[in-house]
């Protein structure tokens, strides 16, 4: 790996030389959390992050995007044509910050001040759903499923205990789920039923139906 005590020179640091210090002098500026987050299920445009982070400005994303990329978690690609755009993806260390992020979101789940009512973007439900995964719930379940928000689809894989999701179509789905982000969370988290949210409009299924409350039952909600 690249060195890149140069970019921290010329930011803020507390400078203390302990290595979780280091690591709030990479990642702990505003945002800069937020945008790996948005990049772990895989790549994306400048203004596809500005969608999945509509209250940060413009320049403060570009200027996260470019320490992010300098300090060597993110770097940047230019697609080849006919889309030839620059699209940010997390590199091999960045994506190291995953289980620190599922840490920290399953750590403010449990604030008294959370409020589960606030809308939360397509990356973030889905990480949630990773986070809320049951391996043991899983057992030799194999599957493949397409979660299709307005805004961006995943395939989600259960094979062997584990579940991967990834951004973009699924190949070959058994199951498909249209929904929105909050409905998701709605359904994982709150108790609201798949018959509830197909009856007001907010879910619809395609494919195996026999596998969607298998799926759902995937993701138990703690007790405690």
């Amino acid at each position: 790996m690249e060195h890149y005590g140069s970019v921290i020179s010329e930011r803020r640091t507390y400078g203390d030389g302990c290595s979780s210090a280091h690591a709030l002098d990479l990642v702990g500026d505003r945002w800069a959390l937020l945008i790996v987050r948005d990049l772990l299920f895989g790549p994306k445009r400048f203004s596809d992050l500005q969608v999945g982070l509509p209250h940060g400005s413009p320049n403060v994303l570009t200027q996260r995007l470019r320490e992010l990329e300098s300090s060597g978690v993110v770097h940047r690609r230019r697609l080849p044509p006919p889309a030839s755009a620059n699209v940010y993806a997390l590199t091999e260390w960045g994506r190291q910050l995953e289980p620190i992020l599922l840490g920290l979101q399953r750590w403010g789940a449990g604030s008294p001040s959370f409020s589960p009512d606030v809308p939360v973007g397509c990356d973030a439900a889905m990480l949630a759903l990773k986070n809320a995964f049951d391996g043991t719930e899983a057992g030799d379940l194999a599957m493949v499923a397409e979660v299709r928000f307005p805004l961006g689809t995943f395939g989600v894989t259960v094979r062997n205990g584990s579940i991967n999701i990834s951004r973009g179509p699924a190949e070959s789905p058994d199951l498909t789920l249209e929904t929105d982000p909050s409905t998701l969370e709605h359904l994982v988290f709150l108790g609201e039923t798949v018959d509830d949210a197909e009856r007001q409009g907010d879910l619809v299924v395609h494919g195996d139906r026999t596998l969607v409350h298998r799926f759902f039952d995937l993701f138990p909600v703690p007790t405690a």
